[in-house]
């Protein structure tokens, strides 16, 4: 396989690197560790390596190098060969990766007893991240960890695991949206298909056009990484490091992705623009817009959609979804509100100080997008997200073994450590250093 023979090629130049970097100071200090980040739920504290993309304050999401934007007419088999090797495939190397996934997409039977077996009512990340789980029966890595492969070896089953993992994920997350919403019976793929493609007409939305599709490519390009440290990432690798398998591994991620503080976050923000409209009960103006927010701001409320924990511009992703809505669905009202929320929230924001970025995320565009297909079944947002994600944490995980990183175990302390650090730390301050707190 051209992928698996690139990075046998370019896995020693990594190591390498990571050696000549690690030598240059072992024991030199990165950067310092506040109270505020210890209480903060360890908010930007560098402190792992991840090298598929990072996420600048000033830039949003890069992709090993490339601005996000730049990468918006990509397949997602693109973007995660970029995210292991740096470089988008020729096409060779892209039907090359095609043809194994292909080869790869036969389900398991029982994954689908498995989620048949389930309640109705069971929400489908629990559906998901089922058949998720059971699948680890399947792993290619724990067997031949078990046979004694050397570590320096593993990077390879994780690749096959992660392999067989994305090729199945899209057919699998396809039928748990057909079952729980009674859209009819299972569709089999259709090898011609990408694999964006494929998730598309799997989902079985009608799709006359083809646009469907195009967004289908565009949001598993678009949420498919975001750096190492977010909840799902940060689970993933975690549990990883103890040389858990791929299942293992993302079942534990999506548990994480499944939050409202996270993966949700899309769904939340469609809920919120749906309920402005109605609660004004008609297509509104700007200033019923303006004035919607501005009531929600003083009653202690927020605005869904703005103000990232990261960025300090508007999201990158959020422009690249806006655009594609201004392509195909100019005239929607309720993508017509996202336009309008984006004009009046961060002038309303930035005139009250209310925060420090008032500029939207990608949440804030996303799920209009996918309410104008009639995707309108809220919860399954998620899944969608974890199809998309489930690239970036594989492709993370199988460097991460490729570089034969160690397991993670940071060290925490007691309030009561923490106590007698800070109270030890004032009494020896001079008292003309200790200022007097501004009333």
């Amino acid at each position: 396989m051209i992928l698996r023979d690139r990075l046998e090629e370019i896995i020693p130049g990594l190591r390498k690197e990571s050696a000549e970097v690690f030598a240059l100071g072992p024991n030199e200090t990165i950067g310092e560790v506040t109270t505020e980040q210890i209480f903060g739920g360890m908010r930007g504290i560098k402190s792992m390596i991840c090298d598929t993309s990072e996420v600048g304050l000033e830039t949003g999401l890069i992709v090993r190098g490339r601005p996000i934007l730049d990468l918006v007419d990509i397949l997602p088999e693109e973007m995660f060969y970029l995210l292991l090797t740096g470089e988008i495939p020729d096409k060779k190397a892209l039907e090359d990766l095609q043809w194994e996934l292909r080869r790869r997409n036969d389900v398991p039977f029982y994954v689908w007893n498995t989620i048949n077996a389930l309640p109705m009512e069971t929400h489908p990340m629990v559906m998901l991240n089922s058949a998720v789980l059971v699948m680890e029966n399947e792993s290619f890595f724990r067997r031949r960890y078990e046979e004694g492969l050397p570590k320096d070896r593993l990077w390879e089953p994780m690749l096959w695991d992660a392999l067989s993992l994305i090729a199945r994920i899209p057919i699998i997350a396809a039928y748990i949206y057909r079952r729980k919403f009674n859209k009819g019976p299972r569709i089999n793929p259709d090898n011609t298909l990408d694999w964006a493609a494929n998730y598309a007409r799997l989902l079985g939305v009608e799709d006359s056009d083809g646009s469907f599709a195009d967004l289908m490519r565009l949001y598993m390009v678009l949420h498919s990484d975001h750096e190492g440290g977010n909840v799902s990432a940060l689970t993933t690798q975690t549990i990883n490091s103890a040389l858990s398998d791929i299942y293992f591994s993302i079942s534990g991620g999506l548990n994480g992705l499944a939050g409202p503080l996270h993966g949700l976050a899309n769904q939340e923000c469609l809920r919120f623009i749906i309920k402005l409209r109605d609660d004004i009960g008609h297509v509104p103006s700007d200033a019923e817009v303006k004035e919607y927010c501005i009531n929600l701001l003083n009653n202690k409320k927020v605005i869904s959609g703005y103000g990232h924990a990261v960025l300090r511009v508007t999201d990158p992703r959020f422009t690249a979804f806006v655009n594609f809505g201004n392509k195909h669905l100019p005239d929607d009202e309720i993508f017509g509100i996202v336009k309008q929320l984006f004009n009046i929230v961060p002038k309303i924001l930035m005139e009250g100080g209310k925060a420090k970025d008032p500029w939207p995320n990608v949440d804030a565009s996303s799920g209009a997008l996918l309410h104008y297909y009639g995707l309108t079944e809220y919860d399954y947002y998620t899944v969608l997200f974890s199809v998309s994600r489930i690239l970036g944490l594989s492709a993370q995980l199988i460097l991460n073994r490729a570089l034969n990183r160690p397991i993670i175990r940071p060290k925490s302390v007691t309030t009561e450590w923490m106590k007698k650090q800070l109270t030890a730390k004032k009494e020896s301050k001079p008292a003309a250093e200790i200022k007097p707190k501004s009333k």
